[in-house]
C-alpha cells in the first residue's frame, strides 16, 4: 500500500481518482490546488503524487518542483488534457516519473502509478542502505549519493584498515579534510590522534618547528624543549593539506621522514622513530609543479600511494540538493530559525558553477538563511554578489521591503532577458522560473521585451 497525493482543481476528477486507488488498496488524499498540495506535501510523506498541470495560480509544475525540493523521494505523475511533447520534457527533466494524457484508461493510470510506487520503494530502500553504510564507516559528515560519490567512499573503506599513505587532489572546498578524517576513523588508528597541518599558514622554519619540535635555544624565542606536531600524532593519522605550498628544502627534509619513519627536533643532533600514516592533499596540479621545480618527483612518488581526486560540485550537480538541506538544517538549527527555499532557489542552486565547491554552498546556504524574510530564502538572498545587477539603485530612505525586493526582482529579469536576447524560455529556465510565472512577473513590472 503506498500513500498517494491526488491534485486536480476538477472535484470530480479528484473524487474519482481516489476511489480507483483505494480500490487497488493504497491510501489517497486529495488536494484541490498546488498551493494546498504544497502545504500537504510539506506537512506529510506522500509516496506518489498524481498532479494535474493546468490549474490555478501555481501549475503542476510548480507543485513538481516544490515536492522535489522538500521530499526528493516523492514520485510525481503529471496529468493533462493539454499536453504535448514540450511538456512532457519538461516535466520529466523537473524529476517526474511520468507523463499521462487525459482522458485515460483506469487500467493505464494504474499500471503507471504501480510502476512509479514501485521505484519509490526501491528508492527508499537505498536511501535507507545508505544511511546505514554511513553510520557504520562514520560518514555522517559526507554528503553525497552520486556515482563519484559512491566510488570514493567505497575506496575509503578498501584503505582505511591499511597503513597505505594516500594522496588527496580536488579543487578548494571539495572536502578533502573530510575524506582524510573518514580515513582515520576507519583505520586501526581510530583511537589515535588525528592531526592536521596546513601547509600555506606557516613559513619553513615556523613549519619545521611545528612538525619536528625544537630543542631549547635552537633559534630566537625556543625558551624551552617543544614537541612537534609529528610527535603529537604518533600511533595515528597525519593530514598535510596544501601539500604543495611547502618550499622544496623542506620536502627534502619531509621526505627523510617518511622514508626512514623518524624525525630530529630543531637544534638536536639525534633523531628518534615515530610511527605515523601520512595523508596529503592539494588543490594543484603536482605533475606540472614538478615539471615547473616546484615540487620533488620523489616525494610526489611517496605520497601517491593510493589516489583520491574529489569531483567538483559541477560534477555531481545530483548531489547538490541533498548538500543544500543538510546545510539549510545545520543553520536553521545554529541560528535558530526556521527558514525554508522558496520557489526556484533549488533549481538556481543546481545551475550555479561554485568555484567554490561546497564550501561556497554552505556559505551561500548560511547566507540565505540569516537573510529569509517570513522564513521563505528567495533567490536574491542566495545570490553571489558578482551576479547581481551591478546598476542596481540603491535603496531609499522609507522605502519598503516589498519595494527593494520588487525592484531586484525587475533588473535580474530584464538582465536576463538581455543576455539571452530576448529568448523567454532560456531566462525563465536561468531564473528558476516556470514560463507562465516569468509572463507573470514581467507584467506585473511592466517589462516589455521583444
Amino acid at each position: 500500500m503506498a500513500k498517494i497525493l491526488v491534485v486536480d482543481d476538477q472535484k470530480n476528477m479528484c473524487a474519482t481518482l481516489q476511489i480507483l486507488l483505494e480500490g487497488a488498496g493504497h491510501e489517497a488524499s486529495v488536494a484541490s490546488s498546488a498551493e494546498m498540495a504544497c502545504q500537504m506535501v510539506e506537512q506529510e510523506h506522500f509516496d506518489l503524487v498524481l498532479t494535474d498541470l493546468k490549474m490555478g495560480r501555481q501549475s503542476g509544475l510548480d507543485l513538481l518542483r516544490h515536492t522535489k525540493q522538500v521530499a526528493p523521494l516523492t514520485e510525481v505523475i503529471v496529468m493533462t488534457a493539454y499536453g504535448t511533447i514540450e511538456t512532457a520534457v519538461e516535466a520529466m527533466r523537473m524529476g517526474a516519473h511520468d507523463f499521462v494524457q487525459k482522458p485515460f484508461a483506469e487500467d493505464e493510470i494504474l499500471v503507471k502509478v504501480e510502476r512509479a510506487v514501485e521505484k519509490q520503494s526501491l528508492s527508499a530502500q537505498i536511501s535507507a542502505m545508505a544511511a546505514e553504510f554511513r553510520d557504520r564507516y562514520h560518514f555522517d559528515h559526507i554528503i553525497g549519493e552520486s556515482p563519484a560519490m559512491r566510488e570514493i567512499l567505497g575506496r575509503v573503506v578498501r584503505i582505511a584498515p591499511t597503513n597505505a599513505t594516500a594522496l588527496i587532489t580536488g579543487e578548494s572546498g571539495t572536502g578533502k579534510e573530510l575524506i582524510a578524517r573518514a580515513i582515520h576513523a576507519n583505520s586501526n588508528r581510530s583511537d589515535k590522534p588525528f592531526i592536521s597541518v596546513n601547509c600555506a599558514a606557516f613559513t619553513e622554519t615556523l613549519l619545521e618547528s611545528e612538525l619536528f619540535g625544537h630543542a631549547k635555544g635552537a633559534f630566537t624565542g625556543a625558551i624551552q624543549t617543544r614537541k612537534g606536531l609529528f610527535e603529537e600524532a604518533n600511533g595515528g593519522t597525519f593530514f598535510f593539506d596544501e601539500i604543495a605550498e611547502t618550499p622544496i628544502s623542506f620536502q627534502a627534509k619531509l621526505l627523510r621522514a617518511l622514508q626512514e619513519g623518524e624525525i630530529r627536533r630543531l637544534g638536536e643532533n639525534k633523531s628518534f622513530n615515530v610511527d605515523v600514516r601520512i595523508i596529503a592533499a592539494t588543490n594543484r596540479d603536482l605533475k606540472k609543479e614538478i615539471q615547473e621545480k616546484n615540487f620533488r618527483e620523489d616525494l610526489y612518488y611517496r605520497l601517491n600511494v593510493v589516489r583520491f581526486v574529489l569531483p567538483s560540485l559541477r560534477e555531481r550537480r545530483e548531489d547538490i540538493p541533498l548538500l543544500a538541506q543538510h546545510f539549510l538544517k545545520k543553520y536553521n538549527e545554529s541560528l535558530g530559525r526556521n527558514a525554508r527555499f522558496g520557489d526556484g532557489v533549488l533549481d538556481f542552486l543546481m545551475r550555479y558553477e561554485y568555484p567554490g565547491n561546497i564550501r561556497e554552498l554552505e556559505n551561500l546556504v548560511e547566507q540565505g538563511v540569516a537573510l529569509a524574510v517570513e522564513g521563505v530564502i528567495h533567490i536574491e538572498d542566495i545570490m553571489p554578489h558578482e551576479l547581481r545587477p551591478s546598476a542596481r539603485p540603491q535603496t531609499g530612505e522609507g522605502e519598503t521591503l516589498q519595494a527593494v525586493v520588487d525592484r531586484a526582482e525587475k533588473a535580474a529579469i530584464e538582465e536576463t532577458l538581455q543576455r539571452y536576447e530576448g529568448n523567454k524560455e532560456k531566462a525563465a529556465e536561468v531564473l528558476g522560473l516556470s514560463a507562465t510565472t516569468l509572463w507573470r512577473k514581467m507584467k506585473r513590472h511592466g517589462i516589455v521585451f521583444p
